[in-house]
Protein backbone atom coordinates (compact mmCIF):
# COMPACT_ATOMS: atom_id res chain seq x y z
CA UNK A 1 0.00 0.00 0.00
CA UNK A 2 1.17 3.21 -0.64
CA UNK A 3 2.64 6.05 2.02
CA UNK A 4 0.02 8.27 2.28
CA UNK A 5 2.07 10.52 4.42
CA UNK A 6 4.75 10.39 1.56
CA UNK A 7 2.65 10.91 -0.87
CA UNK A 8 0.86 13.88 1.17
CA UNK A 9 4.46 15.79 1.07
CA UNK A 10 5.07 15.09 -2.31
CA UNK A 11 1.41 16.74 -3.29
CA UNK A 12 2.44 19.79 -1.37
CA UNK A 13 6.17 20.38 -2.51
CA UNK A 14 4.38 21.17 -5.76
CA UNK A 15 2.64 24.27 -4.39
CA UNK A 16 5.26 26.60 -5.06
CA UNK A 17 6.72 29.00 -2.09
CA UNK A 18 5.25 32.43 -0.79
CA UNK A 19 7.89 34.94 -0.67
CA UNK A 20 6.49 38.12 0.44
CA UNK A 21 4.07 39.10 2.84
CA UNK A 22 1.10 41.47 1.94
CA UNK A 23 -0.06 44.69 2.74
CA UNK A 24 -2.57 43.02 5.40
CA UNK A 25 0.05 40.61 6.71
CA UNK A 26 -0.91 37.52 5.30
CA UNK A 27 1.22 35.24 2.61
CA UNK A 28 1.19 35.71 -0.51
CA UNK A 29 3.45 35.36 -3.67
CA UNK A 30 5.01 38.45 -5.52
CA UNK A 31 5.19 39.41 -9.25
CA UNK A 32 8.22 39.64 -11.33
CA UNK A 33 9.01 43.08 -12.32
CA UNK A 34 6.75 43.67 -15.76
CA UNK A 35 3.71 41.77 -14.83
CA UNK A 36 3.54 43.52 -11.81
CA UNK A 37 4.07 46.99 -13.61
CA UNK A 38 1.32 45.81 -15.77
CA UNK A 39 -0.56 45.21 -13.27
CA UNK A 40 -0.35 48.53 -12.06
CA UNK A 41 -0.85 49.59 -15.48
CA UNK A 42 -4.10 49.14 -15.75
CA UNK A 43 -4.88 49.51 -12.31
CA UNK A 44 -2.65 51.80 -10.76
CA UNK A 45 -4.70 55.01 -9.71
CA UNK A 46 -1.76 56.60 -7.29
CA UNK A 47 -4.09 57.63 -4.79
CA UNK A 48 -4.30 56.07 -1.56
CA UNK A 49 -6.29 52.94 -0.78
CA UNK A 50 -7.06 50.88 1.99
CA UNK A 51 -3.77 49.61 2.68
CA UNK A 52 -1.30 51.60 0.43
CA UNK A 53 -0.72 55.04 0.60
CA UNK A 54 -0.68 56.88 -3.15
CA UNK A 55 3.33 57.45 -2.33
CA UNK A 56 3.98 54.04 -1.71
CA UNK A 57 2.01 53.10 -5.04
CA UNK A 58 3.98 56.03 -6.60
CA UNK A 59 7.42 54.70 -5.31
CA UNK A 60 6.49 50.56 -5.87
CA UNK A 61 5.74 51.70 -9.79
CA UNK A 62 9.01 54.05 -9.88
CA UNK A 63 11.04 51.21 -8.92
CA UNK A 64 9.53 48.47 -11.40
CA UNK A 65 10.04 51.58 -13.91
CA UNK A 66 13.78 51.02 -13.10
CA UNK A 67 13.75 47.59 -12.99
CA UNK A 68 12.03 47.21 -16.64
CA UNK A 69 13.67 47.36 -19.59
CA UNK A 70 12.81 50.74 -22.05
CA UNK A 71 11.55 49.30 -24.29
CA UNK A 72 8.79 47.59 -22.25
CA UNK A 73 8.42 50.70 -20.60
CA UNK A 74 7.68 52.73 -22.87
CA UNK A 75 5.19 50.00 -24.46
CA UNK A 76 3.37 49.97 -20.82
CA UNK A 77 2.85 53.22 -21.00
CA UNK A 78 1.23 53.10 -24.48
CA UNK A 79 -1.00 50.05 -23.01
CA UNK A 80 -2.06 52.16 -19.41
CA UNK A 81 -3.26 54.80 -21.81
CA UNK A 82 -4.75 53.37 -24.89
CA UNK A 83 -5.92 50.18 -23.08
CA UNK A 84 -6.41 51.20 -19.90
CA UNK A 85 -7.23 54.41 -19.95
CA UNK A 86 -5.86 55.92 -16.66
CA UNK A 87 -5.29 59.56 -16.31
CA UNK A 88 -1.82 59.89 -14.08
CA UNK A 89 -0.31 56.46 -14.09
CA UNK A 90 0.61 57.08 -18.46
CA UNK A 91 2.21 60.24 -17.04
CA UNK A 92 4.01 58.82 -14.85
CA UNK A 93 5.65 56.20 -16.85
CA UNK A 94 6.67 58.89 -19.75
CA UNK A 95 8.01 60.64 -16.90
CA UNK A 96 10.12 57.94 -15.82
CA UNK A 97 10.80 56.89 -19.85
CA UNK A 98 12.07 60.55 -19.66
CA UNK A 99 15.40 59.74 -18.02
CA UNK A 100 15.76 56.25 -19.33
CA UNK A 101 15.61 56.68 -23.30
CA UNK A 102 14.63 60.03 -24.93
CA UNK A 103 14.14 58.43 -27.99
CA UNK A 104 11.74 56.06 -27.22
CA UNK A 105 9.60 59.07 -25.42
CA UNK A 106 9.48 60.75 -28.88
CA UNK A 107 8.20 57.57 -30.26
CA UNK A 108 5.11 56.94 -27.89
CA UNK A 109 4.80 60.70 -26.51
CA UNK A 110 1.75 61.65 -29.18
CA UNK A 111 0.30 58.08 -28.07
CA UNK A 112 -0.18 58.62 -24.25
CA UNK A 113 -0.14 62.54 -24.49
CA UNK A 114 -2.76 62.72 -26.14
CA UNK A 115 -4.99 65.47 -24.45
CA UNK A 116 -4.36 68.46 -22.33
CA UNK A 117 -4.93 67.18 -18.87
CA UNK A 118 -1.91 64.62 -19.88
CA UNK A 119 -0.30 67.09 -20.77
CA UNK A 120 -0.26 68.75 -17.79
CA UNK A 121 0.40 65.83 -16.16
CA UNK A 122 3.23 64.82 -17.84
CA UNK A 123 4.89 68.22 -17.14
CA UNK A 124 3.59 68.16 -13.28
CA UNK A 125 5.08 64.65 -12.97
CA UNK A 126 8.60 66.04 -14.42
CA UNK A 127 8.72 69.20 -12.44
CA UNK A 128 8.04 67.35 -9.11
CA UNK A 129 11.47 65.74 -8.98
CA UNK A 130 10.32 62.35 -8.63
CA UNK A 131 11.68 60.72 -11.63
CA UNK A 132 15.23 62.50 -10.78
CA UNK A 133 14.61 66.15 -12.54
CA UNK A 134 13.03 68.92 -11.94
CA UNK A 135 13.28 70.72 -15.33
CA UNK A 136 11.54 69.71 -18.02
CA UNK A 137 14.88 68.62 -20.36
CA UNK A 138 15.65 69.42 -24.06
CA UNK A 139 13.59 66.60 -25.30
CA UNK A 140 10.61 66.81 -22.96
CA UNK A 141 10.26 70.55 -23.84
CA UNK A 142 10.45 69.93 -27.81
CA UNK A 143 7.82 67.68 -26.86
CA UNK A 144 5.25 70.08 -25.30
CA UNK A 145 6.28 72.44 -27.64
CA UNK A 146 5.19 70.23 -30.67
CA UNK A 147 2.09 69.29 -28.69
CA UNK A 148 1.06 73.06 -29.01
CA UNK A 149 2.12 73.71 -32.26
CA UNK A 150 -0.17 70.72 -33.36
CA UNK A 151 -3.29 71.90 -31.74
CA UNK A 152 -5.97 73.84 -33.60
CA UNK A 153 -6.91 77.21 -31.72
CA UNK A 154 -10.18 75.46 -30.76
CA UNK A 155 -8.34 72.51 -29.46
CA UNK A 156 -6.34 74.44 -27.50
CA UNK A 157 -8.73 76.85 -25.95
CA UNK A 158 -10.79 73.67 -25.01
CA UNK A 159 -8.04 72.40 -23.08
CA UNK A 160 -7.13 75.43 -21.25
CA UNK A 161 -9.04 74.06 -18.39
CA UNK A 162 -6.99 73.14 -15.34
CA UNK A 163 -4.43 74.48 -13.33
CA UNK A 164 -1.24 73.30 -11.52
CA UNK A 165 -0.05 73.70 -14.26
CA UNK A 166 -2.17 75.87 -16.26
CA UNK A 167 -1.89 75.81 -20.11
CA UNK A 168 -0.96 79.24 -19.63
CA UNK A 169 2.05 78.07 -17.48
CA UNK A 170 3.28 75.57 -20.11
CA UNK A 171 3.13 78.27 -22.85
CA UNK A 172 5.30 80.37 -19.94
CA UNK A 173 7.46 77.23 -19.87
CA UNK A 174 8.39 76.23 -23.33
CA UNK A 175 7.81 79.58 -25.16
CA UNK A 176 6.13 78.04 -28.43
CA UNK A 177 6.43 80.28 -31.26
CA UNK A 178 2.96 81.03 -32.54
CA UNK A 179 2.80 80.41 -36.56
CA UNK A 180 0.22 82.81 -37.51
CA UNK A 181 -1.99 86.03 -35.89
CA UNK A 182 -4.78 83.99 -34.55
CA UNK A 183 -2.38 82.01 -32.32
CA UNK A 184 -0.45 85.33 -31.21
CA UNK A 185 -3.75 86.72 -30.37
CA UNK A 186 -4.42 83.64 -28.22
CA UNK A 187 -1.07 83.22 -26.66
CA UNK A 188 -1.42 87.22 -25.46
CA UNK A 189 -5.20 86.28 -24.00
CA UNK A 190 -4.26 82.89 -22.51
CA UNK A 191 -1.40 85.21 -20.60
CA UNK A 192 -3.69 88.40 -20.01
CA UNK A 193 -1.15 90.12 -22.28
CA UNK A 194 -2.03 92.63 -24.81
CA UNK A 195 -3.49 91.31 -28.07
CA UNK A 196 -5.55 91.57 -30.70
CA UNK A 197 -8.60 90.69 -30.09
CA UNK A 198 -9.95 91.09 -33.61
CA UNK A 199 -7.55 87.97 -34.34
CA UNK A 200 -8.67 85.89 -31.28
CA UNK A 201 -10.30 82.57 -32.28
CA UNK A 202 -13.74 82.53 -33.31
CA UNK A 203 -14.68 80.08 -30.38
CA UNK A 204 -12.70 82.81 -27.92
CA UNK A 205 -14.77 85.49 -28.93
CA UNK A 206 -18.02 83.17 -28.49
CA UNK A 207 -17.09 82.58 -25.00
CA UNK A 208 -15.91 85.84 -24.30
CA UNK A 209 -19.70 87.16 -25.60
CA UNK A 210 -21.35 84.62 -23.82
CA UNK A 211 -19.82 85.67 -20.67
CA UNK A 212 -20.74 89.49 -21.59
CA UNK A 213 -24.20 88.29 -21.48
CA UNK A 214 -25.21 87.38 -24.75
CA UNK A 215 -27.01 83.96 -23.84
CA UNK A 216 -28.65 83.22 -27.41
CA UNK A 217 -25.99 81.08 -28.08
CA UNK A 218 -24.36 78.40 -25.63
CA UNK A 219 -20.35 78.30 -27.58
CA UNK A 220 -18.85 74.56 -27.84
CA UNK A 221 -16.54 74.52 -25.26
CA UNK A 222 -15.21 72.50 -22.54
CA UNK A 223 -18.36 72.03 -19.73
CA UNK A 224 -15.84 73.04 -16.67
CA UNK A 225 -15.72 77.28 -18.31
CA UNK A 226 -19.44 76.95 -18.35
CA UNK A 227 -20.37 75.83 -14.64
CA UNK A 228 -17.95 78.69 -13.43
CA UNK A 229 -20.33 81.27 -14.66
CA UNK A 230 -24.08 82.65 -13.26
CA UNK A 231 -26.44 80.55 -16.01
CA UNK A 232 -30.19 79.93 -15.44
CA UNK A 233 -32.31 77.59 -16.69
CA UNK A 234 -32.65 78.52 -20.30
CA UNK A 235 -28.66 78.61 -20.19
CA UNK A 236 -28.49 74.74 -18.82
CA UNK A 237 -31.18 73.63 -20.67
CA UNK A 238 -29.45 74.53 -23.78
CA UNK A 239 -25.95 73.31 -22.56
CA UNK A 240 -27.96 69.97 -21.84
CA UNK A 241 -29.32 69.74 -25.41
CA UNK A 242 -25.54 69.67 -26.67
CA UNK A 243 -23.65 67.92 -23.76
CA UNK A 244 -21.99 64.53 -25.59
CA UNK A 245 -22.77 61.48 -23.78
CA UNK A 246 -20.23 61.22 -20.64
CA UNK A 247 -20.80 65.16 -19.59
CA UNK A 248 -24.47 64.24 -19.76
CA UNK A 249 -23.35 61.19 -17.05
CA UNK A 250 -21.75 63.09 -14.86
CA UNK A 251 -23.89 66.06 -14.64
CA UNK A 252 -27.25 64.28 -14.04
CA UNK A 253 -27.44 66.37 -10.24
CA UNK A 254 -26.03 69.30 -11.82
CA UNK A 255 -29.08 69.16 -14.53
CA UNK A 256 -31.50 68.47 -11.64
CA UNK A 257 -30.55 70.96 -9.47
CA UNK A 258 -30.86 73.74 -12.28
CA UNK A 259 -34.73 73.01 -13.76
CA UNK A 260 -34.09 71.20 -16.89
CA UNK A 261 -35.68 68.20 -15.93
CA UNK A 262 -38.58 70.17 -15.39
CA UNK A 263 -39.59 69.56 -19.10
CA UNK A 264 -40.56 66.31 -19.81
CA UNK A 265 -39.30 66.56 -23.37
CA UNK A 266 -35.55 67.28 -22.06
CA UNK A 267 -35.98 64.04 -19.72
CA UNK A 268 -37.12 61.85 -22.77
CA UNK A 269 -34.21 63.41 -24.73
CA UNK A 270 -31.35 62.87 -22.15
CA UNK A 271 -33.06 59.21 -21.04
CA UNK A 272 -32.49 58.58 -24.76
CA UNK A 273 -29.39 59.60 -25.23
CA UNK A 274 -28.13 57.88 -22.15
CA UNK A 275 -30.22 54.63 -23.56
CA UNK A 276 -28.56 54.59 -27.21
CA UNK A 277 -26.81 51.76 -27.88
CA UNK A 278 -24.46 53.05 -30.41
CA UNK A 279 -23.57 56.14 -27.96
CA UNK A 280 -22.41 53.94 -25.06
CA UNK A 281 -20.08 52.28 -27.12
CA UNK A 282 -18.54 55.18 -28.50
CA UNK A 283 -18.42 56.63 -25.10
CA UNK A 284 -15.65 53.42 -23.93
CA UNK A 285 -17.73 53.83 -20.65
CA UNK A 286 -16.76 51.76 -18.05
CA UNK A 287 -19.62 49.89 -16.39
CA UNK A 288 -18.34 51.19 -12.92
CA UNK A 289 -19.11 54.45 -14.41
CA UNK A 290 -22.48 53.41 -14.58
CA UNK A 291 -22.57 52.37 -11.55
CA UNK A 292 -21.40 55.35 -9.91
CA UNK A 293 -23.84 57.40 -12.26
CA UNK A 294 -26.78 55.34 -11.04
CA UNK A 295 -25.75 55.25 -7.26
CA UNK A 296 -25.60 59.32 -6.83
CA UNK A 297 -28.72 60.40 -8.57
CA UNK A 298 -30.20 62.73 -6.47
CA UNK A 299 -34.33 62.20 -5.84
CA UNK A 300 -34.44 64.87 -8.22
CA UNK A 301 -33.33 62.85 -11.34
CA UNK A 302 -36.56 61.46 -12.63
CA UNK A 303 -36.99 57.36 -12.75
CA UNK A 304 -36.85 57.52 -16.90
CA UNK A 305 -33.48 58.73 -16.71
CA UNK A 306 -32.23 56.44 -14.17
CA UNK A 307 -33.64 53.40 -15.69
CA UNK A 308 -31.65 54.71 -18.97
CA UNK A 309 -28.75 53.91 -16.96
CA UNK A 310 -29.63 50.86 -16.28
CA UNK A 311 -30.24 50.33 -20.01
CA UNK A 312 -26.80 51.49 -20.46
CA UNK A 313 -25.42 48.85 -18.10
CA UNK A 314 -27.07 46.21 -20.05
CA UNK A 315 -25.06 47.32 -23.42
CA UNK A 316 -22.09 48.34 -21.17
CA UNK A 317 -21.79 44.15 -20.66
CA UNK A 318 -23.55 42.87 -23.29
CA UNK A 319 -20.71 41.33 -24.64
CA UNK A 320 -19.99 39.67 -21.09
CA UNK A 321 -19.20 35.81 -22.87
CA UNK A 322 -21.15 33.03 -22.60
CA UNK A 323 -18.48 30.31 -20.96
CA UNK A 324 -18.73 26.42 -21.68
CA UNK A 325 -18.88 24.27 -18.46
CA UNK A 326 -19.70 25.14 -14.09
CA UNK A 327 -18.48 28.43 -13.59
CA UNK A 328 -18.23 29.82 -10.08
CA UNK A 329 -17.75 33.60 -9.08
CA UNK A 330 -15.96 34.67 -6.36
CA UNK A 331 -16.56 38.30 -5.18
CA UNK A 332 -14.50 39.70 -1.85
CA UNK A 333 -16.86 41.58 0.00
CA UNK A 334 -14.39 41.77 3.17
CA UNK A 335 -13.98 45.29 4.90
CA UNK A 336 -10.85 46.42 2.90
CA UNK A 337 -13.06 46.00 -0.31
CA UNK A 338 -15.69 49.34 1.40
CA UNK A 339 -12.38 51.39 -0.21
CA UNK A 340 -12.92 53.63 -3.38
CA UNK A 341 -12.06 51.63 -6.70
CA UNK A 342 -9.93 55.11 -7.36
CA UNK A 343 -8.34 55.37 -4.49
CA UNK A 344 -8.97 58.70 -2.31
CA UNK A 345 -8.19 62.09 -3.89
CA UNK A 346 -9.31 65.00 -1.71
CA UNK A 347 -12.55 66.91 -2.89
CA UNK A 348 -12.51 64.13 -5.79
CA UNK A 349 -12.93 60.96 -4.53
CA UNK A 350 -15.43 58.25 -6.32
CA UNK A 351 -18.59 56.62 -4.79
CA UNK A 352 -17.44 53.56 -6.60
CA UNK A 353 -15.70 51.04 -4.20
CA UNK A 354 -13.62 48.02 -4.37
CA UNK A 355 -16.53 45.73 -3.64
CA UNK A 356 -19.25 47.71 -5.95
CA UNK A 357 -16.50 46.40 -8.81
CA UNK A 358 -16.95 43.12 -7.69
CA UNK A 359 -20.22 42.93 -7.34
CA UNK A 360 -20.33 44.25 -10.84
CA UNK A 361 -18.17 42.21 -12.33
CA UNK A 362 -19.81 39.06 -10.27
CA UNK A 363 -23.17 40.20 -11.66
CA UNK A 364 -21.77 40.76 -15.32
CA UNK A 365 -20.96 37.18 -15.57
CA UNK A 366 -24.28 35.34 -13.80
CA UNK A 367 -26.39 37.78 -16.43
CA UNK A 368 -24.96 35.91 -19.52
CA UNK A 369 -24.13 32.46 -17.61
CA UNK A 370 -26.86 31.80 -15.24
CA UNK A 371 -26.31 28.66 -14.10
CA UNK A 372 -23.16 29.97 -12.86
CA UNK A 373 -22.77 30.16 -8.76
CA UNK A 374 -21.70 33.30 -6.95
CA UNK A 375 -19.75 32.89 -3.56
CA UNK A 376 -19.35 35.92 -2.06
CA UNK A 377 -16.90 35.97 0.62
CA UNK A 378 -15.12 37.42 3.83
CA UNK A 379 -13.87 35.22 6.56
CA UNK A 380 -16.11 32.59 5.09
CA UNK A 381 -18.57 32.31 2.55
CA UNK A 382 -21.62 34.46 2.55
CA UNK A 383 -24.93 32.83 0.99
CA UNK A 384 -27.23 35.73 -1.30
CA UNK A 385 -29.79 34.54 -3.30
CA UNK A 386 -29.33 35.79 -6.39
CA UNK A 387 -31.43 35.29 -9.92
CA UNK A 388 -29.70 35.72 -13.09
CA UNK A 389 -32.28 36.93 -14.96
CA UNK A 390 -32.44 40.25 -13.07
CA UNK A 391 -30.44 43.43 -14.24
CA UNK A 392 -27.07 43.72 -13.75
CA UNK A 393 -27.61 46.90 -11.75
CA UNK A 394 -29.91 45.21 -9.35
CA UNK A 395 -27.92 41.96 -8.47
CA UNK A 396 -24.54 43.88 -8.41
CA UNK A 397 -26.07 45.73 -5.80
CA UNK A 398 -27.03 43.15 -3.46
CA UNK A 399 -24.12 42.12 -3.20
CA UNK A 400 -22.57 45.01 -2.63
CA UNK A 401 -24.97 45.56 0.18
CA UNK A 402 -23.07 42.57 2.07
CA UNK A 403 -19.99 44.10 2.97
CA UNK A 404 -17.79 43.90 6.26
CA UNK A 405 -15.12 41.23 8.30
CA UNK A 406 -12.11 40.23 7.32
CA UNK A 407 -10.62 38.30 3.91
CA UNK A 408 -10.48 35.03 3.59
CA UNK A 409 -9.44 33.87 -0.39
CA UNK A 410 -9.10 30.85 0.28
CA UNK A 411 -12.85 30.18 1.58
CA UNK A 412 -14.90 29.67 -1.47
CA UNK A 413 -12.24 26.75 -2.75
CA UNK A 414 -12.39 25.56 0.64
CA UNK A 415 -15.93 25.38 -0.21
CA UNK A 416 -16.30 23.56 -2.79
CA UNK A 417 -13.68 20.70 -1.83
CA UNK A 418 -15.62 20.22 1.58
CA UNK A 419 -18.77 19.76 -1.08
CA UNK A 420 -16.50 17.42 -3.42
CA UNK A 421 -17.99 20.36 -6.03
CA UNK A 422 -17.02 19.91 -9.90
CA UNK A 423 -16.16 22.54 -11.62
CA UNK A 424 -14.59 24.12 -15.08
CA UNK A 425 -13.50 27.78 -13.75
CA UNK A 426 -13.07 29.68 -10.74
CA UNK A 427 -13.10 33.83 -11.00
CA UNK A 428 -12.12 35.64 -8.02
CA UNK A 429 -12.35 39.61 -7.68
CA UNK A 430 -10.66 40.79 -5.06
CA UNK A 431 -7.81 43.11 -3.60
CA UNK A 432 -5.71 39.96 -2.77
CA UNK A 433 -4.90 40.79 0.74
CA UNK A 434 -5.95 37.67 2.00
CA UNK A 435 -4.90 37.49 5.77
CA UNK A 436 -7.61 35.40 8.06
CA UNK A 437 -6.25 32.03 5.90
CA UNK A 438 -2.45 32.80 6.78
CA UNK A 439 -2.15 29.80 8.95
CA UNK A 440 1.96 28.56 7.72
CA UNK A 441 2.93 25.70 5.86
CA UNK A 442 4.37 25.94 2.10
CA UNK A 443 1.94 27.88 -0.28
CA UNK A 444 -1.18 30.40 0.43
CA UNK A 445 -4.19 28.33 1.13
CA UNK A 446 -5.35 29.43 -1.87
CA UNK A 447 -3.01 27.59 -3.47
CA UNK A 448 -3.19 24.69 -1.23
CA UNK A 449 -7.01 24.37 -1.80
CA UNK A 450 -6.77 25.29 -5.76
CA UNK A 451 -4.37 22.11 -5.76
CA UNK A 452 -7.23 19.84 -4.03
CA UNK A 453 -9.91 21.16 -6.56
CA UNK A 454 -7.48 20.31 -9.20
CA UNK A 455 -6.92 16.89 -8.22
CA UNK A 456 -10.92 16.41 -8.67
CA UNK A 457 -10.91 19.01 -11.68
CA UNK A 458 -7.92 18.66 -13.81
CA UNK A 459 -8.70 20.66 -16.41
CA UNK A 460 -10.32 23.52 -13.94
CA UNK A 461 -8.66 27.15 -14.73
CA UNK A 462 -8.43 29.69 -11.68
CA UNK A 463 -8.83 33.52 -12.90
CA UNK A 464 -7.84 36.02 -10.41
CA UNK A 465 -8.88 39.96 -11.14
CA UNK A 466 -6.88 42.29 -9.35
CA UNK A 467 -9.21 45.18 -8.67
CA UNK A 468 -6.38 47.39 -6.17
CA UNK A 469 -2.57 46.07 -7.41
CA UNK A 470 -0.20 45.94 -4.35
CA UNK A 471 2.44 43.71 -6.36
CA UNK A 472 1.15 40.71 -4.42
CA UNK A 473 -0.96 37.83 -5.15
CA UNK A 474 -2.83 34.59 -3.35
CA UNK A 475 -2.34 32.30 -6.54
CA UNK A 476 1.30 31.99 -8.31
CA UNK A 477 1.30 32.32 -11.92
CA UNK A 478 1.16 29.21 -14.18
CA UNK A 479 -0.75 27.66 -16.76
CA UNK A 480 -4.04 27.37 -15.25
CA UNK A 481 -4.34 30.19 -13.04
CA UNK A 482 -4.30 34.33 -14.38
CA UNK A 483 -4.37 37.37 -12.71
CA UNK A 484 -5.70 39.76 -13.82
CA UNK A 485 -5.42 44.18 -13.48
CA UNK A 486 -8.02 45.82 -13.63
CA UNK A 487 -11.32 46.02 -15.16
CA UNK A 488 -12.03 46.98 -17.98
CA UNK A 489 -14.83 45.07 -20.76
CA UNK A 490 -12.30 43.60 -22.18
CA UNK A 491 -11.31 41.33 -18.96
CA UNK A 492 -14.67 39.33 -19.58
CA UNK A 493 -12.72 38.65 -23.15
CA UNK A 494 -9.54 37.35 -21.52
CA UNK A 495 -11.39 35.37 -19.03
CA UNK A 496 -13.27 33.40 -22.05
CA UNK A 497 -9.88 32.71 -24.16
CA UNK A 498 -8.40 31.71 -21.03
CA UNK A 499 -10.94 29.27 -19.80
CA UNK A 500 -11.17 27.78 -23.56
CA UNK A 501 -7.00 27.59 -23.35
CA UNK A 502 -6.72 29.97 -25.91
CA UNK A 503 -4.03 32.47 -24.20
CA UNK A 504 -1.53 32.02 -21.56
CA UNK A 505 -0.71 33.40 -18.34
CA UNK A 506 1.19 35.70 -18.64
CA UNK A 507 -1.58 37.40 -21.08
CA UNK A 508 -1.19 40.56 -19.71
CA UNK A 509 3.15 41.27 -20.48
CA UNK A 510 2.30 39.47 -24.00
CA UNK A 511 -0.22 42.01 -24.54
CA UNK A 512 2.38 44.73 -23.64
CA UNK A 513 4.72 43.59 -25.81
CA UNK A 514 2.91 42.91 -28.72
CA UNK A 515 2.45 46.74 -29.53
CA UNK A 516 4.12 48.16 -32.03
CA UNK A 517 5.68 51.40 -31.61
Amino acid sequence: MANKTLFQSLRGALIPKTDVVNEAGGVAYSLPPKQALAQYAATGCLNSTYYASADDQLQKVLALAKEVDPEFLAKTAVYSREKGFMKDMPAVLCAALSVKDTQLLRAVFDRVIDDGKMLRNFVQVLRSGVVGRKSLGTVPKKLVQRWLESRTDEQLFRASVGNAPSLADLVKMVHPKPGNASREAFYGYLLGRPHNVEALPAIVKQFEAFKAGKRDEVPDVAFQMLTALDLGKAEWTAIAKKAPWQMTRMNLNTFARHGVFDDQAMVQLIANRLASADAVKRARVFPYQLLAAFMSTGADVPNLVRDALQDAMEVATQNVPRITGKVYICPDVSGSMSSPVTGHREGSTTAVRCIDVAALVAASILRQNPQAEVLPFECDVVSVSLNGRDSVMTNAQKLADIGGGGTNCSAPLALLNKQQAKGDLVVFVSDNQSWVDANGGRGTETMRQWSVFKQRNPQARLVCIDIQPYGTVQAAEREDILNIGGFSDQVFQVIAAFAEGRLGADHWVGEIDSLTL
